[in-house]
């Protein structure tokens, strides 16, 4: 929790004011999070703290922010396996306050923060938090910006997919959300962009991607292996079905299946070549 507003101190994301009138501060809560990788283990632990009960037309306008679809990755995969590098990741600490907003918001002091001298102000926000519907666009339009002052250029079709070439080596970059895929031809362009990531926002590089939206990846020199055991495992724990015994087919192959005296007779030629 003091590490979060530690770092919101850092950014600027809010300044301590007085109330304007009618003024209607939305609310603020604690939520702890942990995040596991591939093998279920915590890996970080987070404390984020969202605001709550903003009002469409008067905390926020525009909300749509791009999201890489899942089919995105796998193409990326692939196209990193047939060139032959491979693919890291890494983790903004906290994305969403690195994004500027245009509107006007204010916030209550946080649960078990509020300040000793001045109870009664409230935080004027400066860059977003976690919670308001403006907040992921916000958050793109901040690394956006940065992917395209660094010398990247988006796609034309994906706007979360970045490229960028130096001579004969290409560096390519997928977001979705606060995580970011990276990978390139050259390891001094691969390494340079993640040193300038590190140095603009507070990153956490991951290594070689393993783990990213439910799928396990294996990239070696024969080429990539993508699976979904550790997804596979949740869902059976989840329906308490984790001791079941596997079955090749999807139903016992002994079970006698007679013809429905009642049933509609079914013309065999129609279901021909």
């Amino acid at each position: 929790m003091h590490e979060e507003l530690e770092n919101f101190e850092r950014n600027h994301v809010w300044d301590l004011v007085e109330p304007p009138p009618n003024c209607r501060p939305i609310g603020t809560k604690w939520v702890f999070k942990n995040k596991r990788g591939e093998d279920g283990m915590v890996v970080r632990n987070k404390a984020r703290l969202p605001g709550v009960s903003s009002k469409e037309g008067i905390d926020y306008e525009e909300t749509f922010a791009p999201v890489a679809r899942l089919e995105a990755i796998r193409i990326l995969l692939a196209f990193a396996a047939s060139k032959g590098f491979k693919l890291q990741q890494m983790d903004v600490k906290s994305a969403f306050p690195n994004g500027f907003i245009e509107e006007e918001v204010y916030v209550r002091q946080p649960p078990g923060f509020e300040s000793a001298r001045f109870p009664d102000r409230v935080y004027k926000l400066r860059k977003a938090l976690y919670g308001p519907k403006q907040a992921p666009r916000a958050w793109y339009a901040r690394l956006k910006s940065f992917l395209l002052k660094s010398g990247f250029v988006m796609g034309s079709v994906d706007k979360t997919l970045f490229l960028l070439r130096r001579g004969g080596d290409t560096t390519i970059v997928r977001i979705y959300v606060d995580d970011i895929i990276f990978g390139g031809s050259s390891h001094a362009l691969v390494s340079s962009f993640a040193e300038r990531m590190s140095r603009e926002f507070e990153m956490s590089l991951m290594g070689e991607l393993r783990f990213f939206l439910g799928l396990q990846i294996k990239q070696g020199p024969q080429g990539t292996f993508v699976h979904q055991a550790k997804y596979t495992r949740d869902i059976l724990k989840k329906f308490d079905m984790g001791d079941s015994k596997p079955m090749t087919t999807p139903m016992s192959t002994n079970t006698a299946l007679d013809a429905d005296e009642d049933g509609e007779a079914v013309d065999r030629r129609n279901f021909e070549g």
